[in-house]
This record gives structure tokens, C-alpha cells and sequence, in this order.
């Protein structure tokens, strides 16, 4: 059984002012989205789901899905703060989305293989595909997951701070926890994040970091559900910026022994547009990406 790749689309795109993910920035007016179908599909996955809003389904079709046919099977979910469990409303003023966790949960209709979730505006590179594949291709009995762990200064952006979730590993590679840190930012040879009171602490540059690159079987669905009904919309339905991220899911199955997650290393570089200022940057790192032969001027 082929695996999925299952793209988060859905996001808003307050910092860098627009719809990102839409945003050409290839050689050939290519997405990000577009070179990690093309790794993924050379790597062995058989099927693209991606979560989008349903404001700009129309130029998403139009734009993005219309490139892919003959080459893969796609299909589009939405997400939407309304899409809540029987019991619940959304609270007066909530505007933000439910987070990524609650982006994964609308695909459980469509998902029924192994799946790898990525960001749409994140360039993962070939490894993280392959690598993924093959994890999601052996036998797999169920909760038992993987995430591709990148090394920290492999991933920082050069226009701004960035939030980080740096994971612990045991020595046996399995995932024990996931610590976010924010406003990680590179200061001349070291890498520092700031607390909440504002204090700087050093980050070691080698240390894994989660770029939201998770593998997982179909009974997450199930999990996170449960848990979104159960716990995170009770304790959280009157903080309007709360978020259900998949760091929380993930956490809670393993503090709890319900799942484990493997932490497969890459040395891969991430980049991405996190911030309007990086685009030039990856704009370049795509060209010369492809004046090295990696990848060809035309994707599909």
C-alpha cells in the first residue's frame, strides 16, 4: 500500500500577507507545495490530500490542483472554525482556526492509508519523502508513528525569529518530548531562543527540531477526535487565540504509552516564507536548486 501525503493548506498567512501557498516562487512560477509533490511522488507516495480554505478553493484548483493530473491522485478537504463536534459552537468573537491538529482531523473520510503531513510553505527536500516512504511503506500495526527530525540550524529563517519545537530523542530513537521554543533567532556563533520574561537561552545548533513533517497510520484520527472533544475544546473554548497543534496530540499519546513515534534524522535544509522578507531567498534557493540538476525547470 502506497502511502498519502497530506499537505496543510489552510492557513491564513497573517505574517507574510497573503495566501503563501499560492505564491509562485520556482523557476517556472511553481508553489513549495509543487516541488514536495514532485519528492513525494518520486518517492513512492500514491496519493495527495490537501486541507485548504474553502475561500479560495476556486484559484486553488485552478492554480494548483490542474498541474498535478496524470501524475498523481489528489483530493481537496476543507477546514473551517465551524466544523466542531456534536455539543459545540464556536465562541463569540473566535476568528483563529483550531490549529493543525484540527486540520489533520478533516481528512479522516478520505485518509484510510499510512499518511506523512507536511506544511505547505515549508521546503523539506527529497530526504524527508524518501525517508518517510519508507517508514510508512513497512508493515505497520498502528500507533506507531514517525517524524523527520531536522537539525536546528538547518532551519532558522534569515529575516526573523522563529518558533521551534525542539524535540528530545532517546537513546533507543524514539520521541520522549517536544518543548516549544520561541523567538529562536541566530546571534553571531550561537543560536538563542528568549523565555516568557524575556531572557535569552542558548540552543545547541545540532539540536532536532519538529518542521511538522509527521507520519502517521489512520488511527490518529480516532485519537485526535477524542481528544479535541473530550479535552482541548473544554479547556480551551474561551481562549480565542487557543490552538489544537499536532505537538499536543503527539505529546499526549506518548506521555499516556498509547503511541510511539519514531524520530528519523535528515540533514536536510529546511526553508520556507514564514515572513513576506524571505521570499527572495527562496526564490534563489529554488533556482539554484534547479541550475544544480536536482530538480527540473518544469515539476509537471
Amino acid at each position: 500500500m502506497k502511502p498519502t501525503l497530506f499537505i496543510l493548506a489552510a492557513g491564513m498567512g497573517s505574517r507574510y500577507g497573503g495566501l503563501k501557498q499560492l505564491d509562485g516562487v520556482g523557476v517556472g512560477g511553481e508553489t513549495i507545495m509543487d516541488y514536495s509533490v514532485y519528492d513525494a511522488v518520486k518517492a513512492g507516495f500514491g496519493k495527495v490530500v490537501f486541507v485548504i480554505g474553502k475561500h479560495f478553493e476556486n484559484d486553488f484548483r485552478q492554480k494548483v490542483l490542474s498541474k498535478y493530473q496524470n501524475h498523481v491522485e489528489t483530493v481537496v478537504v476543507f477546514q473551517s472554525i465551524d466544523i466542531l463536534p456534536d455539543g459545540f459552537a464556536v465562541p463569540v468573537g473566535r476568528e483563529k482556526p483550531w490549529g493543525t491538529n484540527h486540520a489533520v482531523i478533516m481528512a479522516k473520510d478520505v485518509i484510510k492509508e499510512p499518511f506523512l503531513v507536511i506544511n505547505a510553505d515549508d521546503f523539506y527536500g527529497y530526504d524527508t519523502f524518501k525517508k518517510a516512504a519508507e517508514f510508512l511503506s513497512g508493515d505497520l500495526p498502528g500507533n506507531e508513528y514517525c517524524m523527520i527530525g531536522f537539525k536546528l540550524c538547518n532551519t532558522l529563517s534569515e529575516t526573523g525569529a522563529v518558533s521551534r519545537g525542539v524535540c528530545e530523542v532517546g537513546t533507543d530513537g524514539y520521541l520522549k518530548k517536544i518543548t516549544e521554543r520561541k523567538e529562536i533567532i541566530k546571534s553571531g556563533d550561537t543560536i538563542q531562543f528568549k523565555d516568557e520574561n524575556g531572557g535569552m537561552h542558548p540552543v545547541p545548533s545540532d539540536a532536532i527540531v519538529s518542521m511538522n513533517a509527521w507520519g502517521f497510520t489512520k488511527d490518529y484520527f480516532e485519537h485526535s477526535e477524542k481528544y479535541f472533544r473530550d479535552v482541548f475544546l473544554p479547556k480551551n473554548m474561551e481562549n480565542p487565540k487557543s490552538e489544537f497543534f499536532i505537538p499536543l496530540m503527539v505529546d499526549d499519546l506518548i506521555n499516556s504509552g498509547t503511541a510511539t513515534v519514531r524520530c528519523i534524522d535528515t540533514d536536510a535544509d529546511w526553508f520556507g516564507v514564514t515572513y513576506a522578507e524571505d521570499r527572495p531567498s527562496v526564490v534563489q534557493k529554488l533556482k539554484n536548486l534547479v541550475d544544480s540538476g536536482e530538480y527540473p525547470k518544469k515539476l509537471f
